[in-house]
């Protein structure tokens, strides 16, 4: 598992619970009558939306150690229960496809990856501000 799949998992990401199939009808007559129309089986599904502000708040009034997540990589990696050690951080910032003239400079890679991490809890439905995403 990738490390950015670890920190989608830790929030929650793909938690939904799939639906229980339709019990098939043994009468015929009722089944073809059921059956839904060919169009509102092409309808959209929209995408779940992950409250990404709500659960790290939470952890972080249960944390003993106050952790300022919301600027820092490494503290919103902390409050997930994650290693976020320089090792950890260069490898995620690889996977997320970190500029080399950042990975060079641990400040700029932290600002980049903690940036950049919003950003695709974002894209992947987390509800992120506007403001955190710049």
């Amino acid at each position: 598992m990738s490390i950015f799949s670890s920190i989608l998992s830790k929030l929650g990401f793909g938690d939904k619970k799939p639906e229980a199939a339709p019990v098939p009808s043994t009468d015929t007559t009722v089944a073809v009558a059921a059956s839904p129309a060919p169009a509102a089986a092409s309808a959209p599904v929209a995408m779940s939306e992950v409250d990404v502000m709500a659960k790290m708040a939470a952890l972080a009034a249960a944390h003993a150690e106050k952790l300022n997540w919301k600027t820092s990589i490494v503290d919103l990696m902390k409050l997930l229960g994650m290693d976020s050690s320089i090792t950890v951080r260069k490898e995620l910032a690889a996977e997320l496809g970190c500029p080399a003239e950042k990975m060079g400079d641990s400040a700029q890679m932290n600002m980049w990856l903690h940036k950049t991490v919003l950003q695709k809890l974002a894209a992947n439905g987390g509800n992120i501000p506007a403001d955190m995403l710049d």
